[in-house]
């Protein structure tokens, strides 16, 4: 682990207010990356993919930069005006 991650740790476990915005960050950081490979695989701007999805450019932005907790209404949205399929899963965590 590097200081950071020990760092992370330790306010985690004084702070559960602390434990929680990291967690909601680590699933927004994992939408972000979800949603940027699928509109990068289509080939399309964000403006084309926003059209597409039918939300405002600025909501894909938002998505993209990690910013915006996305709820899986939306995500499942997403996934059916592009023509995909939305998975949740679940994966052990490996401390």
């Amino acid at each position: 682990m590097n200081k950071l991650d020990d760092y992370v740790t330790r306010r985690g476990q004084t702070s559960p207010a602390f434990a929680q915005a990291v967690k909601q960050e680590d699933l927004n950081l994992d939408a972000a990356v979800a949603v940027r490979q699928l509109r990068d695989s289509l080939q399309l701007s964000q403006r084309a993919f926003a059209q597409q999805i039918g939300k405002p450019q600025s909501t894909v932005a938002r998505i993209e930069n990690g910013s915006m907790n996305v709820s899986t209404k939306l995500l499942a949205e997403i996934a059916s005006a592009t023509g995909q399929r939305l998975q949740i899963q679940f994966i052990p965590v490996h401390e």
